[in-house]
């Protein structure tokens, strides 16, 4: 590996273990084992590899969610499947904590930094279409255009973010994958079976 993956492996940690505000550049740099000089060399400045490091971060947390979307039961019951997916999303959440924490740390410095905004404003629409890629189970050659599906991504989303800061709050008050299946049976009820 050489200094730029070095510096990506080292920030990650240091999200992890320190999370956003409080990682220094002199933090990466004695967790990669490279020099300050790097971090402007292959990134522009430390706020630019802490952004490339979340996204990192990120990526890896979806793969998790793919893999709770490949695993939920292909139900013709819509709610039955949403529950068994956000039940899978929940069980990582223990090991994806520290990434939600520093998610939700780096969010505060919006109003203060263009850089950090500009990333997560990036990010934010990227978001939208892969949710919606996974939940349709669209391939990832074909790009997410149909506005429906983005407002889809758009609304899981959203819920997926509400209910990781209820898991950093406290979980034990925080709705399982069938509390909020049934919460949709209940807002939106299915049709009564004709007959």
């Amino acid at each position: 590996m050489g200094h730029k993956d070095d510096l990506l492996d080292g920030a990650k940690r240091c999200l992890y273990e320190k999370g956003y505000a409080r990682t220094t550049a002199r933090d990466i740099v004695a967790a990669s084992g490279t020099n300050l000089a790097s971090i402007g060399y292959h990134y522009g400045s430390k706020e630019n590899l802490l952004n490339a490091a979340l996204m990192s971060a990120t990526e890896d947390w979806a793969e998790a969610i793919g893999a709770a979307v490949d695993a939920a039961p292909q139900s013709a019951d819509p709610y039955e499947r949403f529950g068994a997916i956000f039940a899978r999303i929940l069980e990582s959440f223990g090991a994806f904590r520290p990434l939600w924490s520093a998610t939700f740390e780096s969010l505060s410095q919006l109003d203060h930094a263009d850089a950090v905004r500009a990333f997560f404003a990036d990010v934010q629409g990227m978001a939208h279409r892969e949710i919606s890629r996974l939940w349709f189970g669209t391939p990832d050659e074909i790009e997410v255009t149909d506005p429906d599906h983005v407002r889809v991504g758009q609304l899981l989303q959203a819920m997926l973010i509400g209910l990781m800061g209820q898991m950093l709050v406290d979980p034990a008050q925080a709705p399982s994958g069938d509390d909020l299946a049934a919460a949709l049976r209940t807002m939106f009820p299915p049709p009564p079976a004709a007959g």
